[in-house]
């Protein structure tokens, strides 16, 4: 049994990317309410800002939220560098 495609007007798609860039909800959430795929709002998205149709408004960071992004960023940097250490150990055990 062959689904039938749905079509959505342009109307819809700039709507639907607004509550997502506006609404300040989550895609997921705003795809599920609408009953679209989550892929397919975020590629309206895309293309209605590459259009320019919608624009993101620039969002300031708190400085809770950018301690929070830093010491995930640290966290990150500091088992690199572990693993790093540990390599060049082990390449230097190697060679000698």
């Amino acid at each position: 049994m062959k689904r039938d495609r749905r079509a959505f007007s342009p109307e819809f798609k700039i709507e639907a990317v607004r509550l997502v860039v506006e609404g300040g909800r989550p895609l997921a959430q705003v795809a599920r309410e609408l009953k679209v795929r989550p892929e397919q709002l975020r590629e309206w998205r895309r293309k209605l800002e590459a259009a320019g149709t919608v624009t993101v408004p620039a969002r300031s960071e708190t400085p809770e939220e950018e301690a929070r992004r830093l010491r995930r960023e640290l966290e990150v940097v500091r088992q690199e560098r572990d693993f790093l250490k540990k390599a060049a150990a082990f390449f230097a055990k190697g060679s000698a």
